[in-house]
């Protein structure tokens, strides 16, 4: 497990940040590019993506699953929902989920409000997102509440890099990289998903520290633990 650089990284987006419909609008015109530079984003990013959700299980939530690049990587026994901000990624999203053997859905969604019950979802995964939500905190809550006690919440995330010369340039452009496409790039990934509250299981740093693994379990988990460790041992 790598360690980044704490405390030094600003969020770019304090002054200024972006709404959910500049977000929205943002992807409207860089869906179709996305698409075409997919076998590139395998190439960098497929390892990972499979060594973390390649063995999901159950009702699974994709949150910001943008044009579905997640979806070649997860078993083909999941019940798959994938939810995006963006109908033009979703459109794509859609076509990869029918060329794949999983089952699943894909729906126009805010992941900062998302539209489904308490404990709907056995694992929820989201990758390279959290840089992007207006609201991060409001987004990991979300999943938080939405995932079902001893589930998982599985997280692919980019950020500040583990190396000095990379990090201190990320943040010397951090504030142009979020003007250009709305991404706080310099962001600190396993410090906002404890900052919510939710159990870490396992993280670990890849790529010059600049990508981060997170396995975590709902808030409530810990909570159901904390009782049980009190209550008389009945056996």
């Amino acid at each position: 497990m790598g360690s980044h650089n704490t405390g030094a990284a600003r969020d770019p987006a304090g002054e200024r940040p972006m709404s959910v419909e500049d977000i929205r609008e943002s992807y409207a015109e860089c869906a179709s590019w996305i698409d075409r530079l997919d076998w590139l984003e395998r190439r960098l990013t497929g390892r990972y993506r499979r060594r973390l959700f390649g063995d999901v299980e159950g009702r699974v939530l994709d949150v910001a699953c943008g044009t579905g690049t997640n979806f070649p990587y997860l078993p083909s026994t999941v019940d798959l929902v994938g939810i995006d901000i963006s109908p033009e990624m979703l459109a794509t999203a859609r076509d990869r989920l029918e060329e794949l053997e999983v089952d699943g859905t894909v729906e126009e969604m805010n992941a900062q409000a998302l539209d489904f019950p308490d404990d709907s979802f056995d694992t929820v995964i989201s990758s390279l997102s959290t840089c992007t939500f207006p609201d991060p905190v409001a987004a990991l809550e979300e999943m938080d509440r939405v995932c079902k006690p001893g589930g998982r919440i599985l997280l692919f995330e980019h950020g500040r890099s583990d190396v000095g010369p990379v990090a201190r340039f990320q943040d010397w452009s951090a504030d142009a990289q979020y003007a250009s496409a709305g991404c706080r790039w310099n962001q600190e990934p396993l410090e906002l998903v404890l900052s919510v509250g939710l159990p870490v299981r396992a993280a670990s740093t890849h790529f010059l520290g600049i990508f981060t693994l997170i396995e975590a379990r709902p808030s409530r988990d810990s909570l159901v633990d904390a009782v049980r460790a009190h209550l008389p041992n009945t056996r």
